[in-house]
């Protein structure tokens, strides 16, 4: 068994046990999806960071920077970057006065319980194949650092990520994103020095010479696969339960509003690192067949042993930090707004039960998807956009109008997703979350005209459309 293998077992050894620690503080359904409304700044503040700087962050902008320069990083840094910064500015103090705890909540307030559910319904998958993309991407850390093989590895992880997500939710959640996200703003510090140290290192002149192009490798690109590569994690992402629920559960609209902003600035920092990584990458490791593979191999040709291991602890708490909190985003609308909606007089003991269960089942699907899918690029762009669009417009619709009602809701969401999944997966074509988020407006806008204006409603999960 390797030295890195041993390190990144220890590194995950201490996160479980953090993990199991924090899950005595759990005692309701709010406890455990949204830590009962009372973290603080440095809690919610990398819990946000740390549940979005994910695996494609380490290493597929590194891999799209190494591409196509700049243009690579429409995405992560600069894409989700603007989602966080639109979050503090815009979306946290509304959606957090709302008392809501799961987005669909907000659907049920201003529209009807039907919209709550159809909408659960549309967002969940896209979380559980956010779930098993990383998933895979944590089983190649744990094959790459071993001789074991990747579904054993990819088990692992399951196993690993299911016992404190079960047992803790966002508590601990939250309390083992600040442990992952320092141990990944270390790592990737130490792969930037340790690169910028070498005696072969690309001077000023060769990086921006990389700035526009990369290594030239790319297929050049539509300008409305331009527009769909900043719409996606913008758009898509701003609606995302994962983002929300850090949101909600933040002790005052304050402290959420801020930590949206602090978290923002880290995000934008911490995420040039992988910037510079790829354009480094383009003359140290120049015609490298799989960009994707550029940060593992500048981090095991250049680092000593133990930065090594920073650097794959730094690579496995970015996988962990943002399967446990798809798998918490996916089981609370489920659970909380397809079950617990239909049953409204469950105890709280058995809400928290069918909350962890939740969590169970999915992450038993996610595992399943991870084994049998394909590539983890592949799923993370698959659940980026998967019916996000419709979300996207009723919420704006939700918060920010009195125009349209179930009728206009339901149809902004199907039609979102129905031209989401024919230009993805039927006939695709380019621009197709474009065309999905301009047609859901475009359908809630005329379905809203023989609608009655919503009257306001009460702020609170029992808030109901009516005329």
């Amino acid at each position: 068994m390797s030295t890195v293998f041993i390190g990144i077992l220890a590194y995950i050894g201490v996160s479980l046990l953090v993990g199991m620690l924090v899950s005595r503080k759990v005692h309701s359904e709010s406890d455990y999806l949204i830590a009962g409304r009372q973290l603080g700044y440095l809690l919610t503040t990398f819990s946000i960071f740390a549940t979005w700087f994910g695996a494609e962050t380490c290493v597929g902008a590194a891999a799209a920077i190494y591409d196509k320069g700049l243009a690579g990083g429409n995405a992560d840094p600069f894409g989700y970057t603007i989602c966080l910064l639109l979050m503090a500015v815009i979306f946290a103090v509304p959606m957090y006065k709302r008392k809501l705890t799961t987005l669909a909540d907000l659907y049920k307030q201003e529209f009807s319980p039907g919209v709550e559910r159809l909408a659960a319904l549309v967002i969940a998958p896209s979380s559980v194949v956010w779930a098993a993309a990383q998933i895979r991407a944590f089983g190649h850390v744990l094959s790459v650092s071993s001789d074991l093989q990747l579904e054993t590895c990819i088990l692992i992880a399951t196993v690993i990520v299911l016992v404190y997500t079960v047992s803790g939710g966002l508590w601990a959640d939250a309390y083992t994103d600040v442990i992952q996200g320092f141990a990944l703003i270390i790592g990737l510090v130490a792969l930037a020095v340790a690169l910028g140290s070498l005696d072969n290192a690309p001077t000023v002149g060769q990086l921006t010479s990389s700035l526009w192009t990369g290594s030239g490798h790319a297929e050049p690109e539509s300008w409305l696969s331009v527009l769909d590569g900043w719409a996606v994690p913008i758009f898509g992402s701003i609606v995302a339960q994962e983002l929300i629920s850090r949101v909600l559960a933040a002790r005052s609209a304050q402290v959420a509003r801020r930590s949206a902003f602090a978290a923002t600035t880290i995000y934008l920092v911490v995420g040039m690192i992988p910037v510079y990584v790829g354009l480094v990458g383009v003359s140290l490791l120049p015609g490298i067949e799989d960009s994707e593979q550029l940060v593992p191999q500048l981090a095991l040709t250049y680092l000593p042993t133990i930065l090594y291991i920073m650097y794959a602890g730094a690579l496995a708490s970015a996988i962990l930090s943002t399967v446990d909190s798809a798998l918490l985003a996916a089981s609370a609308l489920i659970g909380h707004n397809v079950i617990l909606s239909s049953r409204p007089n469950m105890s709280e003991k058995t809400k928290l039960l069918v909350a962890r269960g939740g969590v169970l089942v999915l992450g038993i699907v996610s595992y399943y998807l991870a084994i049998y899918g394909t590539t983890t690029y592949e799923m993370v762009e698959m659940a980026s956009g998967l019916g996000s669009a419709g979300i996207f417009v009723i919420t704006l619709a939700a918060l920010f109008s009195k125009r349209g009602g179930p009728m206009a809701a339901s149809a902004a969401l199907l039609t979102g997703l129905g031209i989401s999944l024919v230009g993805s997966y039927v006939t695709p074509f380019d621009g197709s979350y474009v065309f999905s988020i301009a047609g859901a407006f475009l359908v809630y806008w005329l379905v809203s005209m023989r609608e009655p204006v919503r009257a306001s409603v009460d702020a609170g999960p029992n808030g109901r459309y009516r005329e």
